[in-house]
């Protein structure tokens, strides 16, 4: 599988997950807590493969280097609402606010990495290239999964 197919079936899984915990209230507080703890997995594996692999290949094109450091910052501004969420109670009152905060940020991730670097990337890169990326990302998001 392509780089860019794997990064945008894991797109995929996102915003369905999203949008599930997104229909929790603070009385589900068990699940939440279990969507959450599947949310928080997947961005952190999914992080993992593009800040490892994915974007430092990119990086090195001189047209995509400004939308990958940007995506660097999106995924730190991500974990850090991440942080803050995971010092809340499921049932605390503003634990909606900042998951809402979370999902509009990610959701924006996803949006501009398709719609703009998945441009780029096909551009810059040969089809063995993405191939080959999406080799190694698969490994690593293997390895990362079974820790």
């Amino acid at each position: 599988m392509d780089a860019i197919q794997l990064l945008k079936d894991d797109h995929d899984k996102m915003k369905r997950l999203l949008a599930e915990l997104d229909g929790t209230t603070e009385r589900a507080t068990s699940k939440r807590e279990q969507l959450f703890g599947t949310v928080k997995e997947e961005l952190t594996v999914h992080e993992a493969i593009e800040e490892e692999i994915f974007y430092p290949a990119l990086k090195d094109h001189p047209k995509a280097k400004e939308i990958v450091l940007e995506a660097y910052e999106e995924h730190g501004v991500v974990d850090m609402v991440l942080a803050e969420i995971e010092d809340l109670a499921f049932d605390d009152e503003r634990w909606g606010a900042k998951f809402t905060v979370m999902k509009e940020n990610i959701e924006h991730h996803i949006e501009e990495e398709e719609q703009e670097m998945f441009k780029q990337a096909r551009d810059v890169f040969s089809k063995e290239e993405l191939n080959d990326l999406g080799e190694r990302m698969t490994a690593r998001k293997e390895q990362l999964l079974a820790a």
